[in-house]
């Protein structure tokens, strides 16, 4: 009986075996691209246990800062701060010392009249740590793993620093890439780096702050403390083919560390996806995030960061009706409910494409003079769908601004924005881009990626 007992055991281990060898495996990773790998790969690490939450001052928050330097470090970025971070103390209202590191990197602009001017891009590294609380008598752990808020911030700051570094001919300015430690605590690490550790604050002419990224399915939103200049500045990239595009906001979606940048002038964004269930709790891990959202977010990360390192100083001004550039009797493309559309696509892109790019002609002189650059423009489609009121925000030569203000003027009619139901006049900003491109064979030039004789 024993043995018969124990071969039937070892044909059902045998046939466990096998279906565990024919059990289908999870391959979905292997889909993955390279920049969703490493965005996975950062999360994992930094809202894993043993970070124990990244509370201010704590040794996971310590392990966090070195995780960055390194990754920092490996991409080829220059560290302007030791790898494990510039550590700081400040001294709380209790007479308590709260210490905290900042770590920071540099990447040197390419302009010789402005590479001594910086853009700043920076994302926190701490976040709730952990607690105990009792069930049945019994004290449980609890860990707030900060996935989204804001390891999904960091990871992008480091692909992004990545892409910068790598495509380091295109930044006018340079770059200064900085993670803020202690942000959850009255930002202490941001307020540190501007009045401590970085002597010409002044120099600095813009901050993007990447806070809680990682789930684009809430939303992707720019909120700009309502500057006028930095709104024109990220709606002019709604002309360009990106696969995302944030939605301007009036209402801050989080308190962070734009705030003490906000408070020394200096012009500043906070992208983000927005608050989320899992929003301070030990359920906000990696598995809540949609990686190929957030690779999309880099994409558009990345031309904003381009356009900021190469635009005019956005300027500083609270009131933001003083020096906004939609009329009294339009609405702004990103407030209409239903927003204009081109020939089915409300994706500004889509008209670039199919009617600017398409019949726009490089005007000889600027031809024969080599003249290229950006032309933003301004217009209002009206309740008819007619474009209307075509004018030269920021201009590149004159006839490549008259010939951007012909195209877009002779635009066939649109589908008209609406709010609330109703028609509005809306406003819009797009830029056109002449870009002139020496072939190597056979002469001529390439304009917007077309050959010319």
């Amino acid at each position: 009986m024993m043995k018969k007992f124990l071969v039937c055991l070892s044909a059902f281990t045998l046939a466990v075996s096998a279906l565990a060898q024919f059990r289908t495996p999870d391959y979905s990773d292997l889909y993955d691209s390279e920049t969703v790998r490493a965005l996975k790969e950062h999360v994992a690490y930094i809202a894993s246990a043993q970070m124990e939450g990244r509370l201010a001052g704590s040794e996971g928050e310590a392990m966090t800062a070195e995780y960055i330097g390194k990754t920092l470090q490996s991409y080829g970025l220059e560290l302007i701060t030791p790898v494990s971070g510039e550590s700081f103390g400040l001294v709380g209202e209790a007479g308590d010392t709260l210490y905290s590191r900042n770590v920071a990197a540099f990447i040197q602009g390419t302009d010789g009249a402005l590479n001594d001017r910086y853009i700043l891009i920076g994302a926190r590294m701490d976040n709730l740590g952990m607690d105990t609380y009792t069930v049945d008598g019994e004290p449980r752990r609890r860990i707030y793993y900060g996935a989204n808020g804001n390891a999904s911030g960091l990871a992008l700051f480091l692909e992004l620093s990545r892409m910068l570094k790598t495509n380091r001919l295109n930044l006018r300015r340079s770059v200064l890439l900085v993670a803020f430690g202690a942000s959850s605590r009255t930002l202490a690490g941001s307020w540190y780096f501007l009045n401590r550790s970085f002597s010409d604050t002044d120099r600095i002419d813009a901050m993007v702050n990447l806070d809680m990224l990682g789930t684009p399915s809430h939303g992707f939103y720019a909120y700009t403390s309502s500057n006028a200049d930095m709104n024109m500045i990220l709606s002019a990239l709604q002309g360009e083919l990106l696969p995302v595009l944030p939605e301007l906001t009036t209402t801050e979606p989080y308190p962070s560390d734009h705030r003490a940048f906000y408070d020394r002038e200096i012009p500043s964004v906070m992208f983000t996806t927005g608050r989320y269930p899992e929003h301070g709790t030990e359920k906000d891990t990696p598995s809540i995030l949609d990686y190929s959202g957030m690779e999309k977010e880099l994409e558009y990360l990345y031309a904003a960061s381009v356009a900021l390192t190469g635009a005019p100083r956005p300027s500083f001004s609270p009131d933001a009706a003083a020096r906004s550039s939609v009329p009294e009797d339009a609405v702004a493309f990103h407030d209409c409910d239903y927003k204009p559309s081109f020939l089915g696509s409300q994706d500004p892109s889509t008209f670039m494409q199919k009617w600017v790019y398409a019949y726009l002609k490089y005007p000889k002189e600027a031809l024969e003079a080599g003249n290229q650059g950006r032309v933003v423009v301004d217009f209002i489609i009206d309740e008819e769908g007619n474009v209307k009121d075509v004018k030269v925000a920021r201009g590149a030569s004159p006839a490549l601004d008259e010939e951007a203000v012909r195209v877009i003027s002779a635009s066939p009619k649109w589908k008209p924005g609406r709010v609330r139901g109703k028609k509005v006049r809306t406003a819009m900003t797009l830029t056109v881009e002449f870009r002139l491109e020496k072939k190597n064979k056979g002469g001529g030039f390439g304009i917007n990626g077309k050959r010319i004789k």
